[in-house]
């Protein structure tokens, strides 16, 4: 079928950046901060992608005892929601109506043009550029004509739409499963924390008593987000396509039928959940890994193995591989568990996200940020953690308003221009040696 018609809406800016989860919203803060006129479109209906849309109850690690990593706009953003009160004394819980909030204000403080509930359905292209992005908006089609964009989309979709280099999963069809997240309320987070008792042992009994369809033994459980409030990250989606809408459809279904063997998991085996109900399912499905964009060089295994360091490197991070296990079975739980404390970082150990990574093959102008950079899968699920999207957005904002004063290449930008304008905003970057390595 072809399909064609007018689009009587558009408008033009110097950089255009679709996806506006934490690394859309890094690098549009970031740009608009240099003064480039910046756009920043996002399919829902707030800002914040999966860690306020999507449910999930914590940031994860922005550094280690020794380095804050996800320096700049990460901290910025994590000392903002912390101001309004730490969650159980934890800095990193996410209060997820405080975090959209935070997003609005500090886009609109930058001076950022913001749309949500508007969704990219294709592109227009001349060359190796990318000349407009084309949305559905519920007022009908509308475009955005850019020198720069940036795709933070989570699922590469600018840079497939655009006829960019992407990888799609393992390569061989398989996915990271991902997971439906949840909203709790009536927890005693008191007698918790006296008696937590062991998860193993109490999901062992939970599965002898026929709690659930499928026992899941990767249960990483309920964090606090409230006093007496949790955010569930637990359940997984096995052998889905994040990518197929019909899969996705089944996923949620099956996702929100598993809360109800959740409640009663909780209310008769965890201490201080007897009450416990579920508020809500996440409006967004928690997709781990989908499609990433691949650029001029891969970040793979064999680069977090060695920590190894760039000379073109734009930030830091030492987040662990942190692949889910492919099934729900015990034995793939201990292999889940072996392998990624085998390769577990030490505190003060990093590598390095080369400036290669946030460009893509065959097309110019456009940048990649957040969790569909260019990695391997091992890489990919270590960067693909809220704080290190900031550090990707961060630099591929202002990246692309580096490209957008001159011809809009990705490529033809200065990388120690951009290392130097990174660390006047706070980027954690240590100096490069001559061989590519870092010194703090």
């Amino acid at each position: 079928m072809h399909f064609e018609c007018d689009i009587p809406n558009v408008s033009r800016c110097d950089v255009a950046i679709i996806g506006g989860g934490p690394a859309g919203c890094a690098a549009a803060v970031t740009a608009a901060r240099t003064g480039a006129e910046v756009c920043l479109f996002e399919a829902e209906s707030a800002f914040g992608g999966l860690g306020t849309m999507g449910g999930v109850p914590l940031f994860m690690n922005f550094g280690d005892r020794e380095h804050f990593y996800a320096d700049g706009i990460g901290r910025e953003i994590r000392a903002r929601h912390a101001a309004e009160g730490v969650i159980h004394g934890n800095p990193d819980c996410i209060n997820a109506e405080r975090l959209k909030r935070i997003y609005d204000e500090l886009l609109a403080a930058a001076g950022v043009k913001m749309q949500l509930l508007t969704m990219l359905i294709g592109v227009r292209r001349q060359g190796l550029r990318i000349t407009a992005a084309i949305f559905c908006t519920r007022g009908g089609l509308c475009a955005i004509e850019a020198g720069v964009f940036i795709d933070a989309t989570g699922d590469a979709a600018l840079a497939a739409m655009a006829g960019g280099a992407t990888v799609t999963g393992d390569g061989d069809g398989h996915f990271m499963p991902g997971t439906l997240c949840s909203g709790w309320s009536h927890i005693d987070w008191d007698a918790y924390e006296a008696q937590p008792g062991n998860r193993l042992e109490q999901l062992a009994a939970a599965d002898r008593a026929g709690v659930f369809r499928q026992t899941d033994w990767h249960h990483t459980g309920i964090t606090p987000t409230g006093r007496t409030l949790g955010g569930g990250n637990m359940g997984h989606f096995f052998g889905y396509n994040p990518l197929d809408a019909q899969s996705l459809t089944a996923s949620l279904i099956e996702g929100r039928r598993q809360m109800v063997e959740f409640e009663r998991f909780y209310r008769d085996y965890v201490p201080g959940f007897t009450d416990v109900e579920l508020s809500f399912t996440a409006a967004l499905p928690g997709v781990r890994a989908s499609r990433r964009t691949a650029g001029d060089y891969v970040l793979n295994l064999d680069d977090y193995r060695a920590r190894r360091h760039f000379a073109d490197e734009i930030g830091c991070f030492n987040y662990t591989v942190d692949i889910h296990p492919p099934a729900a079975t015990r034995a793939a739980l201990e292999e889940f568990r072996r392998e990624r404390q085998s390769l577990r970082y030490a505190p003060g150990e990093s590598y390095g996200i080369p400036y290669r990574t946030l460009t893509v093959g065959g097309v110019d102008n456009l940048l990649a940020a957040g969790r569909c950079i260019s990695t391997d899968r091992y890489a990919q699920s270590s960067i693909r953690v809220m704080p290190c999207c900031y550090i990707t957005g961060q630099a591929a904002g202002l990246a692309a308003a580096l490209a957008a004063e001159h011809d809009g290449s990705a490529r033809a930008i200065a990388v120690p221009q951009l290392q130097a304008r990174l660390r006047k905003i706070g980027a954690y970057l240590p100096e490069a040696d001559a061989d590519g390595g870092c010194h703090a």
